[in-house]
């Protein structure tokens, strides 16, 4: 064979070569990559069907499932009324130590910001261990009886701290009760339970600052948490 003709043969065969093996990588990757995807994809599938129910999943009549037991729609209007009355009667509490003229109605309002301070971090707790979104401000009613005590002074501001307090506590009094009897959760229970102490303790107290009136807690005026 001419040395010419020689060349072009083993040059073809080596370009042949390269190609054939290029074929072969990218043949390889490609089947790496389907091998790895088919997987992939199957396991997303059966992933999700076996989750199952998501937690917490309404039963059709408004009660969720949880870990804790059952969480009925009472017992969610319970832990926000729990989170609502602490972001209002903190800062009457705080207030109420500043600007009580008596004793009576000074120590009222530190047994406020006690109790309530410590509902505070309890209802916060419950909120998440039972996925109930809570509130993060009062509301615009709790804004404007904040707004009435602020406009108070002396002896007004005390019989309207004593009054507005004191029938707050009165209304929510049952509804703890209530709650601590039937609910079918414990944390919720739980949280009744300490709620019913404090609830109490605070209904005393306002009472002796002396200036509760009582025949005004049934006019039906009564605000609540």
């Amino acid at each position: 064979m001419r040395p010419g003709l020689r060349r072009l043969v083993l040059g073809g065969t080596v370009e042949s070569r390269h190609m054939l093996a290029t074929t072969l990588v990218v043949g390889a990757l490609t089947a790496t990559f389907v091998a790895l995807l088919i997987p992939v994809q199957l396991f997303g599938r059966g992933g999700a069907a076996a989750a199952g129910p998501a937690a917490g999943e309404d039963d059709g009549r408004g009660v969720m499932s949880t870990q804790y037991g059952p969480l009925t729609p009472l017992d969610r209007e319970f832990v926000r009324k729990v989170r609502l009355a602490g972001l209002w009667e903190l800062p009457a509490g705080r207030q109420a130590q500043q600007r009580g003229t008596t004793p009576a109605v000074r120590t009222a309002g530190e047994h406020l910001v006690e109790g309530h301070t410590e509902l505070d971090r309890l209802v916060i707790q419950v909120g998440r261990d039972v996925g109930v979104d809570l509130a993060n401000q009062p509301t615009e009613e709790q804004q404007g009886w904040l707004a009435q005590l602020e406009a108070a002074r002396g002896r007004e501001y005390d019989r309207l701290f004593a009054n507005l307090l004191r029938k707050a506590h009165g209304k929510v009094f049952s509804l703890v009760a209530q709650i601590r009897a039937n609910s079918r959760n414990s944390m919720v229970r739980s949280l009744a339970t300490r709620a019913n102490t404090v609830v109490l303790d605070h209904i005393t107290v306002l009472e002796d600052t002396g200036f509760v009136d009582f025949d005004a807690l049934t006019d039906g005026t009564h605000p609540s948490h």
